[in-house]
């Protein structure tokens, strides 16, 4: 199994994306007027209108209500993120702070409340828990 994909629905699509695009700085691939990606090079951030939940079944989702789940990007320096977040008017919930397990995390919302944690490992332990091996065919296993 390979995690691929976050998706979060909105009422309103082109200003999520937006936001996401300019924090990340990937451009959206739009698939419809309500159904937007953001692919990185490990996980794709999909954004979705309301009316898309209909697919699924009535109320299986409900737009800016999560309270639970947190958007997390890893970035090469958190600090020069948060300068540059900063002088794009960004308000923070949590100015660049070295957690206990080795990053260096930065915390913001997104403009639906969705919480966003830039971060970088800072400690050797953090460096090593990050590294990604490329996942092996069922055959290899």
């Amino acid at each position: 199994m390979n995690f691929v994909s976050l998706r979060v629905i909105t009422d309103d699509v082109a200003r999520l994306v937006g936001f996401h695009e300019r924090l990340t700085g990937v451009p959206a691939t739009w698939s419809t007027p309500e159904f937007a990606e953001l692919g990185t090079p490990s996980c794709t951030l999909a954004i979705a209108g309301s009316r898309t939940v209909a697919l699924f079944g009535a109320g299986t989702a409900r737009a800016a209500a999560n309270h639970t789940a947190i958007i997390e990007f890893r970035v090469a320096d958190v600090d020069a993120e948060h300068r540059r977040l900063a002088a794009l008017g960004c308000v923070f919930v949590q100015e660049p702070t070295t957690m206990p397990w080795g990053n260096r995390s930065l915390l913001l919302r997104d403009p639906d409340g969705n919480l966003v944690n830039l971060f970088t490992p800072v400690t050797a332990d953090a460096v090593r828990r990050q590294e990604r091996r490329a996942p092996r065919p069922a055959s290899a296993r």
